[in-house]
């Protein structure tokens, strides 16, 4: 049927054909070799890059009732050989009936090379393909051909930024693997699909797109119904009845995951799945994992600050500060937000936190937690010019910026419930992702809010009195500690050399404050200005701050991360912990230092022969965030057991125990 239609519709090809320049296409395709020097003995991913004409569209794999699959035919080096094509998720076109499975807008095929090991540095690879496919309006279909070519180099296997940047782009168009078989039933002309997907993840519009031909009619609706962590996909059946079902599920906005479903029992949905329930679950995850943020070892320093401020006042507007507190929390975290999902539908595979995988962003939280803590010290006092003491010294305007400061600096952490909430945010809708942003500033700002408008709570403040000078010198103690922790972190990330940087802008950046504090003591105009100029000269350092090289920070017999080290761990048999960190992450540092690196865990781990793999996250390294956004995580810590004899990893919570260690090693 599908050929009759075919043959019917290309009968009109003449149609489209008349008046067209001689040579021109309606899907303009270009040959893109993701890095045109790959390594000898390895694999290089192609891309044809495709632009259909306004009104045309060119069609998915299964092409649905209508249509025709793209072939290609290669003429390539001995000893180089190409595997099939794979597409990104397609979409719905539905015409007099006829469901037809396109791309209507710019899309991309990958296709992946092969090359023989052996081959001489600077050896020329000659990469020619013959693409034959079909192009079709809502009236007509045209047969098209491309003649493409690039060629590749043997060499380092280096990927400029730029093109990683697109491929980036293309790849979160691909189905990701859904890690779970699926399962499918025909019963009375219906089709029923259950595929295993937590009730967290969102599934916005979701749509079966089967690969497997003869086993439902494409042309009539889907109804989804989610259970529990499971979505039910149900459609009117046709006669096939495969030992295996293969297809892709669209979860919208372009996500979809590739699905395989074996024949079994599935019981018909009772109810309705929908974003709003998603996004309400991800909204309480990011408000609770906001709240418990508040008793992190990277947010308490900030929040002794509105503590400080509270004790002093009595508890005199305090519902006043208690808003602009929360306001400061949430926009910054809406900003820090939206920032994320731009720079992620540009393409980038960041996280959580993006911006401390930056030196320079490190360098500028060192010189700003070194002033507070001086101040707390006494070393100045906030005595700026009127306009800026009003917003800095103290009242609404001050805890406004605290409030940004404290979700600034939190971000490095993630608690419980919270990693699967911005997880689950970054396959949002943008509004909805940017709720559960907003959500988790709500939650990190209620204990202060609770503070300024439960009055009960504000009389157990103890009451203002000459203790609190010594408090203030005291909450100096864990500021330091902050500034030698970011120290450390900026050590990390730009070597030894950019840590002696960021001393000594630190250190310039004192003594202009010390310069300040002893200023104001004899009541000199413009006490400040020696503070501002040295802050001044000391952010000038960020601009010769870089990025030293990164080694994966790993504790003994452990190996840095790589799927393809996984992958032959795992054909081995053996049991596997791969743990995701970054040295900006204090979270991971915990978990690490009270848990992983222990004795007892230590030696659990080696008599049972579990291999341990980290992957540093620490630089933003693209390929390991993209490999922990397939396990709806947003950033680290991420924790991942995997047993022998295959399957899914089982994903641990972002707080661990000697015991989810210890027991899973012994098992």
């Amino acid at each position: 049927m599908r050929f009759v239609l075919f043959v019917l519709m290309t009968v009109f090809a003449s149609l489209a054909a008349h008046g067209q320049t001689p040579g021109e296409r309606h899907i303009a395709i270009t040959l893109v070799p993701e890095t045109a020097r790959p390594r000898a003995g390895g694999e290089v991913t192609l891309a044809f890059a495709s632009v259909p004409q306004s009104g045309w569209h060119g069609y998915w794999k299964n092409p649905g009732d209508a249509g025709v699959e793209t072939s290609a035919t290669w003429t390539l080096p001995q000893g180089v050989t190409a595997g099939g094509l794979e597409y990104p998720v397609p979409h719905r076109l539905l015409i007099a009936g006829l469901m037809n499975y396109v791309y209507e807008g710019p899309f991309a095929q990958f296709v992946r090379l092969k090359l023989p090991a052996g081959l001489a540095v600077g050896t020329v690879l000659p990469v020619k393909v013959k693409l034959d496919y079909l192009v079709c309006t809502d009236e007509i279909c045209v047969p098209e051909s491309a003649e493409l070519a690039t060629q590749l180099t043997i060499g380092d296997g280096a990927v400029d930024p730029a093109t990683r940047a697109r491929f980036d782009g293309w790849r979160r168009a691909m189905p990701r693997p859904l890690g779970s078989p699926a399962t499918y039933s025909v019963d009375a002309g219906r089709f029923r699909l259950a595929v295993p997907y937590p009730a967290a993840s969102p599934a916005k519009d979701a749509y079966f797109f089967p690969l497997t031909d003869g086993v439902v009619d494409y042309g009539k609706p889907q109804t989804v119904t989610r259970e529990g962590d499971t979505l039910i996909v149900e459609t009117v059946a046709k006669a096939g009845r495969p030992a295996q079902v293969d297809g892709v599920l669209a979860v919208g906005e372009g996500q979809g995951f590739r699905v395989t479903a074996a024949p079994g029992a599935v019981a018909a949905g009772s109810g309705e799945g929908g974003i709003a329930t998603t996004l309400l679950i991800a909204l309480g995850g990011a408000i609770l994992g906001g709240l418990l943020l508040n008793i992190m070892p990277c947010v308490f320093p900030i929040l002794s600050l509105k503590a400080l401020s509270l004790a002093k006042s009595g508890g005199e507007g305090a519902k006043g500060e208690a808003l602009a507190y929360t306001a400061g929390v949430v926009l910054m975290c809406l900003v820090l937000g939206g920032i994320l999902l731009a720079l992620r539908a540009g393409g980038a595979a960041v996280g959580w936190a993006f911006q401390l995988t930056d030196p320079r962003v490190i360098l500028v939280l060192l010189l700003l937690v070194t002033a507070i803590a001086f101040n707390l010290a006494g070393l100045f006092e906030l005595s700026a010019p009127a306009a800026v003491n009003r917003m800095a010294a103290g009242g609404k305007g001050g805890a406004f910026g605290t409030g940004a400061l404290a979700a600034f600096v939190a971000t490095p952490c993630t608690g419980p419930f919270m990693g699967a909430a911005m997880g689950t945010a970054l396959i949002l809708p943008w509004w909805g992702a940017l709720a559960v942003f907003g959500g988790l500033g709500l939650g990190l700002a209620l204990p202060f809010l609770a503070l300024g408008f439960i009055p009960a709570l504000r009389r157990k403040l103890p009451k203002p009195g000459a203790w609190m000078e010594t408090f203030r010198h005291i909450l100096s103690v864990p500021m330091f500690l902050t500034a030698l922790a970011l120290a450390w972190v900026l050590g990390k990330q730009a070597g030894v050399d950019g840590m002696t940087l960021g001393l000594a802008a630190a250190l310039l950046f004192a003594a202009g404050l010390w310069w300040t504090g002893t200023r104001q003591a004899k009541g000199k105009r413009l006490a400040w200005m020696p503070g501002v100029w040295a802050g001044v000269v000391a952010l000038g350092a960020t601009a010769a701050v870089s990025r030293a090289p990164s080694e994966a920070a790993v504790v003994a017999g452990a190996e840095p991360f790589s799927e393809a080290r996984l992958a032959a761990l795992r054909a081995e048999g053996r049991p596997v912990f791969a743990y995701f960190t970054a040295d900006w992450c204090v979270t991971c540092k915990v978990n690490e230092k009270a848990v992983i690196e222990t004795a007892e865990v230590q030696q659990a781990l080696k008599r049972y022969r579990v291999a341990v793999l980290v992957g540093d996250w620490t630089d933003g390294d693209p390929a390991l965030g993209r490999f922990i956004e397939r396990h709806n995580r947003a950033g680290v810590p991420l924790y991942l057991w995997y047993w022998p004899g295959g399957g899914g990893a089982d994903v641990l919570p972002q707080v661990l125990t000697k015991s989810m260690l210890i027991d899973r090693a012994e098992d």
